[in-house]
């Protein structure tokens, strides 16, 4: 018995040590990549400031057994021009008040070499007032390379074009994990806005970094 006890004691501590080998080889990684690789720090530094993200609009609003439901037409925008979409999916939701979830993630110094802040700005999930925010629709695929910074790792290997990713959307769960190289998640924002036909919401972002919608009728 003493001997099992000490195989299973043996592989627990075996697993621990490996589990803690993982966790900080991909730091290694992920810091060699940010410090060492000149064509994504360039790419870092030459995101634009951005003011639209996308926008969302009432495609249909019916009542099925009772239960009232809203279907939205979002869309995310090009970053150097917002009139072209480079994504857009229907989301149908229960009720007519709509939350729209955006984690904000800043690239400080020392990656950022003028010393001036860039951000990207990662879609996470779309839920009504009926929902709970764990429950909500996704937008872009957790980990994935999201359309609109395409540019960021045009020049990187498949394995570190996923690393970079993984890497930057395990924000949304620690916020503070990859804070010592110059990146943070600022905050998960959210806005939220009652859904009416004849209008489109469009998201904005704020050079302070602030989240928000503009409502404007639907010409």
């Amino acid at each position: 018995m003493k001997t099992l006890f000490a195989i299973v004691g043996f592989a627990v501590i075996c697993a621990a040590v490996f589990f803690a080998w993982f966790q900080l080889s991909g730091q290694r990684d992920i810091q060699q990549l940010l410090t060492e690789n000149k064509e994504l720090q360039t790419a870092i530094n030459n995101l634009s400031s951005e003011s639209q993200i996308g926008y969302a609009k009432v495609v249909e609003q019916y009542t099925i057994g009772g239960t009232f439901y809203t279907k939205l037409l979002f869309v995310e925008t090009d970053p150097e021009n917002p009139r072209n979409r480079i994504f857009e999916k229907e989301f149908e939701i229960e009720g007519d008040i709509a939350h729209f979830d955006t984690l904000i993630i800043k690239f400080d110094t020392p990656i950022v070499m003028e010393g001036k802040e860039r951000a990207i700005y990662l879609w996470r999930r779309i839920y009504s007032d009926k929902m709970l925010p764990e429950d909500g629709i996704q937008i872009e695929t957790h980990g994935a390379e999201p359309s609109r910074y395409q540019q960021i790792c045009q020049n990187l290997s498949i394995k570190d074009k996923n690393m970079f990713w993984q890497e930057i959307w395990s924000l949304a769960n620690d916020t503070e994990k990859l804070k010592h190289l110059g990146i943070k998640a600022v905050y998960g924002s959210v806005v939220y806005e009652k859904m009416e036909p004849g209008l489109i919401y469009i998201f904005k972002i704020a050079p302070t970094g602030n989240f928000y919608p503009e409502v404007i009728p639907d010409l």
